[in-house]
């Protein structure tokens, strides 16, 4: 009995302890945040005031508004909108068939193949984007939405994602809808596909969320400011005709808003999506 009770005391003090370093942890992750709220809601002259205090003399809630219409924020956004939903799309359709080819249907070197495409993720962006660049000048897709989705829009990190997952999917289903009469794009589409609706999800929110926070490959696509995506119009609130800090703060926040949204209604599907897929190949 006494064993039992050590045993009992033992888990519930593990137990706590690991409450409070969650409750530390996530403080942590969410004290940023907390303070670019409060430093969008200061004047500009306290943003910096020392000592450093979390609330400023007065809430300014129209530095929202004025960040929205010191610079055109909205177009901005509509930007970041249009080339983060479309290249999501387009990776997630992209990488759905890669990922059957290489899981699915048997073809000579199919796995040597699978490894160079992997291979491909260890290849630093900085070193893509001169050649890339210069292939989008060629073509002509500067200063539009093709150049800043389609170079991107092909990875090796989705196709082994969906690749993983549909590795569990068992064969057996297809096997069936084969002796029915089904072809194999039937296959993909019917059965694979809705199988796989938790993986898709959590490559959906990591795409969305990198085309989203994409800084570099914009900034060197693009010149004319109509074109610039959200990281470009933040940067600009920095400038020689000096530095917006509230109105940078107020900017940020407002730009977290899709990705959270995005990151809240898929949520569920990025949980079993990352349980399932992630390491769950045979």
């Amino acid at each position: 009995m006494a064993t039992t009770t050590a045993a009992r005391a033992r888990s519930r003090l593990v137990q706590v302890v690991s409450q409070v370093l969650l409750t530390l942890a996530a403080a942590l992750v969410l004290l940023p945040f907390v303070w670019m709220v409060a430093s969008a809601l200061k004047p500009a002259s306290e943003v910096f005031a020392s000592p450093p205090s979390l609330v400023g003399s007065s809430l300014r809630w129209e530095n929202f508004t004025n960040a929205w219409t010191y610079l055109p924020f909205g177009r901005f956004m509509v930007n970041g909108i249009v080339v983060s939903a479309i290249g999501t799309v387009m990776v997630v359709a992209s990488s759905a068939m890669a990922a059957y080819a290489f899981s699915r249907i048997r073809w000579r070197g199919r796995d040597g193949v699978f490894l160079l495409y992997l291979g491909t993720l260890m290849i630093p962006q900085e070193v893509l984007v001169v050649p890339m660049f210069i292939l989008m000048r060629n073509l002509g897709w500067t200063n539009s939405y093709l150049g800043l989705i389609v170079p991107w829009a092909f990875t090796a990190f989705g196709t082994f994602l969906l690749r993983q997952f549909f590795l569990t999917v068992p064969e057996e289903l297809e096997d069936a809808a084969r002796i029915d009469g089904a072809s194999r794009w039937r296959m993909f589409v019917r059965i694979v596909l809705p199988m796989a609706t938790p993986a898709m999800g959590t490559l959906a929110v990591f795409t969305f969320i990198g085309y989203w926070n994409s800084f570099l490959w914009p900034l060197l696509i693009v010149s004319d400011v109509r074109m610039a995506t959200v990281p470009l119009g933040l940067n600009m609130f920095l400038g020689q005709t000096g530095n917006q800090w509230n109105l940078l703060m107020a900017a940020a926040t407002i730009s977290i808003v899709p990705s959270a949204l995005i990151v809240l209604g898929l949520q569920r599907y990025l949980v079993s999506g990352i349980a399932l897929s992630g390491m769950g190949g045979r």
